[in-house]
C-alpha cells in the first residue's frame, strides 16, 4: 500500500485529507510543523508528501528546498491558502511536483495525488473502475452501464467515482460533500440529495440505496 505524508498544522483539515486519502486505499501519516515533515519525509517512507506552506518552526517552501537539496525526489503536492502567482511560480521552480489552493476539493486533490503517484494506484483495473454492470473510466471521463454510454455533469460524475471507489459502503452526506464539493461547503445544503437523485435517473435507481439516518450505499 502507498503511504503518503499530510504537512499540515490544521487539523481540521489533515483530518479531512487523512479520511478520503484512507478511503482511496492509501495509507497516512502527519506532520504539523516543518522540522517534522522534513524528517519524515526524507526518511525513504513515502510515496508521496502534500505539504502545507504555513508550518511551523520551518516553512513548506524551506522543507521542499532541503528535500530537494538532498537529493529527495519523492513526489510533492503543495495544498496551501496562498493563491498568489509568485507563491505558485516558487513553489514549482522550488521542486513541488503540483500546486493547489484552498479551499479544495478532495477528488481534485485525490486525482493531483494519483496523477503524482502514479497512474492506477489504489484503484482496481487501473484507470477503470467497475461495480456491477456500471464503469467509469476516469481517463477519458466515460460512463457506460451495461455497456450503454450515459452523459454525467462534472459534479455527477465525481459522485459516482466517490460512489464506485466505495463500493458496498454506507456514505454520509457530509463524507460525500467532502469528497465532491470540498470541506467549506454547507453541510446543511441539500446538494447531495439532489445530484443523487439526477444520478440515479442516469445509471439506473436501484443503484444506489438510500441507508435512513446514515447516508447512501452503491449496490
Amino acid at each position: 500500500m502507498r503511504r503518503i505524508l499530510i504537512a499540515e498544522d490544521d487539523p481540521h483539515i489533515t483530518s479531512f485529507v487523512r479520511r478520503g486519502l484512507r478511503a482511496a486505499g492509501y495509507d497516512t501519516a502527519d506532520a504539523t510543523d516543518g522540522h517534522t515533515a522534513l524528517l519524515m519525509a526524507r526518511s525513504g517512507l513515502f510515496d508521496l508528501v502534500v505539504l502545507d506552506i504555513g508550518l511551523g518552526g520551518m516553512d513548506g517552501f524551506d522543507v521542499l528546498a532541503q528535500l530537494r537539496g538532498e537529493g529527495v525526489t519523492t513526489p510533492v503536492v503543495i495544498l496551501t491558502a496562498r493563491d498568489s502567482v509568485i507563491d505558485t511560480v516558487r513553489g514549482l521552480e522550488g521542486g513541488a511536483n503540483d500546486y493547489m489552493t484552498k479551499p479544495f476539493q478532495f477528488a481534485e486533490l485525490l486525482a493531483r495525488v494519483r496523477l503524482r503517484i502514479g497512474d492506477g494506484e489504489g484503484r482496481s483495473g487501473g484507470a477503470t473502475l467497475t461495480h456491477g454492470d456500471v464503469s467509469v473510466d476516469v481517463r477519458s471521463r466515460t460512463v457506460t452501464v451495461a455497456g450503454e454510454v450515459r452523459e454525467l455533469t462534472s459534479r455527477e460524475f465525481a459522485l459516482l467515482e466517490v460512489f464506485l471507489q466505495n463500493a458496498g459502503q454506507v456514505l454520509s452526506r457530509d463524507q460525500l460533500i467532502g469528497h465532491v464539493w470540498g470541506m467549506d461547503f454547507d453541510p446543511a445544503s441539500n446538494v447531495v440529495d439532489v445530484y443523487v437523485r439526477a444520478l440515479r435517473g442516469k445509471i439506473g435507481s436501484d443503484r444506489i440505496e438510500t441507508v435512513r439516518g446514515a447516508g447512501y450505499r452503491f449496490r
